[in-house]
This record gives structure tokens, C-alpha cells and sequence, in this order.
């Protein structure tokens, strides 16, 4: 019993670790998978480096997206746009009253 007793705060740091680090991250990945996924052409986002743009089309060959920008068309990784920046970028702005 005194064994069993020595490893319990072991086993609760592990919980502890769990809930507040481990799960919550998996979760975000999820999130940022589903996002990936539902991306379509026409859907303005921005990479995790700052490039904004909006999506041209898709490569299924290299896992890749087809950003067009000011500058030209750019292949990016699905996992380079960045869920955070892109939702922010297509909620809409609240009008400021003056």
C-alpha cells in the first residue's frame, strides 16, 4: 500500500499534465487539420510567415496550395496557413460609431 502511495503524485502530475498541455493541443491540431480540409478556392488566408492572399487552387500531388497574391501565384504547404490569422481575417470588422 505504501508503494501504491508513493507513486500517486506521479500519477496525478501526469493528469494534471494531460488536461492543461497535452489534450488541449491535440485539440488545436484538430482544429487546424479540420480548417486545412475545408479550405476553398476563393478563400483569403495568411500564412504563419505573414504572406497574405487568397487560394488559387490546389495540388494534391504535393499536399500544397496555390496562393495568388499581388506579387504572382505561390505554393504553400497546407500546413503553412494559419487558422488563427485567416479566421480573423474573414470575420467581419465591427463598424466604430463615432
Amino acid at each position: 500500500m505504501e508503494q501504491l502511495m508513493s507513486f500517486l503524485p506521479f500519477v496525478a502530475l501526469f493528469g494534471v499534465m494531460y488536461l492543461f498541455m497535452i489534450r488541449p493541443q491535440m485539440q488545436r491540431q484538430k482544429r487546424e487539420k479540420k480548417f486545412a480540409e475545408e479550405l476553398k478556392v476563393g478563400d483569403k488566408v495568411v500564412t504563419k510567415s505573414g504572406l497574405h492572399g487568397k487560394v488559387f487552387g490546389f495540388s494534391d500531388k504535393l499536399n500544397a496550395i496555390i496562393i495568388e497574391t499581388g506579387a504572382g501565384k505561390l505554393t504553400y504547404d497546407r500546413s503553412a496557413i494559419s487558422l488563427e490569422l485567416s479566421k480573423s481575417l474573414n470575420t467581419p470588422k465591427e463598424k466604430e460609431s463615432k
